[in-house]
């Protein structure tokens, strides 16, 4: 028996590298699945049915459920769409896995107007519409659900040349935090994973050499592991994944002046020297390398 058994999946941007390992692996454990893509290229543009097609073909022969659905992440009609498809197909849903994304890199003081929206259109909105979508379906049924949102290093800890990534991938993580508190009473639990894999959106960024250790199919098994019965009160959580590593990224505090609320406020003299005086002690960044 597979740890999914019996239930219903939703993967946007399965069509190839991570999207995919996650489709093959959520059907190898019993799950029916909705493979969504697109079918453009990296930054977003073009669009066809070979990728969506080519991964259902080979959940089904390997034994597997799954259908295709062609349509956009930040198109509201083509989002219902998805939900739709599985409901049609399989009768529920149970599980989204929203993992559609594009890039279009540039330093900031290069960076187009239309570079911005399209990215923050795509991966926010994007994850916001289907994630909107599914949530829905998940109240009506009645019964719970599982929702993991993809956001990134970029977007959590930083990366040089993606400030319209990082930006909607933080946003997502946003989205991710407020949907576990809303999500408790009725079930939802609702996850971020930061994944590092080699794949077309990451091929002219890591070394050759990287490539076996950053399979996309060593950050599947997470993906899989949040949506089953075992990981039911974990919520809210972010999940930093890849090369055989799991990090758990929460946040840390160091309270670094203080005076009675009461009182008169800081000056800027209290508070400069405060920040002088514990400088050494704060936090180093994090790198990314190092999860």
């Amino acid at each position: 028996m597979g740890k999914l058994d019996g239930k219903v999946a939703l993967v946007t941007g399965a069509g190839g590298g991570l999207g995919r390992c996650h489709a093959l692996g959520r059907a190898a454990e019993g799950e029916a699945v909705v493979v969504n893509d697109l079918g453009g290229s990296r930054d977003g543009t073009g669009a066809g049915q070979s990728m969506a097609d080519g991964v259902v073909e080979e959940i089904r022969a390997a034994g597997g459920q799954a259908t295709p659905h062609y349509g956009s992440v930040t198109s509201p009609e083509d989002a219902q769409g998805m939900i739709d498809t599985a409901v049609r197909e399989f009768g529920k849903l149970d599980i989204c896995v929203n993992n559609a994304g594009i890039l279009r890199d540039r330093s900031f003081k290069k960076m187009t107007d239309e570079e911005w929206d399209i990215v923050v259109e795509v991966h926010l909105k994007g994850t916001y519409l289907v994630a909107h979508a599914a949530w829905m379906q998940m109240l009506e049924q009645g019964h719970g659900g599982r929702i993991v949102n993809t956001s990134s290093t970029s977007g959590l800890i930083g990366n040089f040349g993606q400030a319209n990534y990082g930006a909607a991938k933080a946003g997502i993580a946003g989205l991710t935090r407020v949907l576990a508190l809303e999500g408790r009473k009725s079930g939802i639990t609702v996850n971020t994973l930061a994944p590092a894999a080699w794949s077309r959106m990451t091929e002219d960024i890591m070394s050759e050499k990287m490539e076996a250790a950053m399979a996309p199919e060593r950050v599947t098994p997470v993906v899989v592991w949040l949506c089953t019965d075992e990981a039911a009160n974990v919520t809210g959580r972010q999940f930093m994944v890849g090369a055989n590593r799991v990090t758990l990224l929460s946040w840390q505090t160091m309270r670094l002046a203080a005076k009675d609320p009461a009182g008169e406020p800081l000056t800027v003299d209290e508070v400069g020297e405060a920040m002088m005086a514990t400088m050494e002690e704060w936090p180093k960044p994090l790198n990314p390398l190092d999860m």
